[in-house]
């Protein structure tokens, strides 16, 4: 090694470093953002099913809230004459809050189980 090339390795160390740093950063926004994404999801498919089942509204939206992200909003409506929908929309904050929060959604739609009113 020669006199030179002391140093260079913290040199590149320190020029690398804020990249690897950004691109943790990124990865983790990504695995909030699927995570919320899925939890919508699996929210909007329960919902759908207990309103299938001629849930009331509130109670729909108290199940589907237990499984949505926090601060998701629940909207039941009657898709066609014999199914219902569910929608679950939520706002997912990025890793540290610097940028603004996306908006993840999911729709689900059930048909109604025979005898349960419209």
């Amino acid at each position: 090694m020669t006199q030179r090339d002391r140093g260079s390795a913290t040199a590149e160390l320190a020029t690398a470093l804020p990249v690897l740093v950004l691109l943790l950063w990124v990865a983790l926004a990504a695995v909030a953002a699927v995570t919320a994404q899925l939890r919508c999801v699996d929210a909007a498919r329960e919902g759908a099913r207990a309103a299938s089942r001629g849930e009331p509204p509130a109670r729909v939206a108290a199940l589907a809230g237990q499984v949505a992200p926090d601060g998701a909003r629940v909207r039941v409506a009657p898709d066609s004459p014999d199914t219902v929908a569910v929608t679950v929309t939520g706002r997912v904050p990025l890793v540290g809050r610097l940028l603004s929060p996306i908006t993840v959604r999911a729709r689900a739609v059930a048909l109604v189980e025979p005898g349960v009113p419209s």
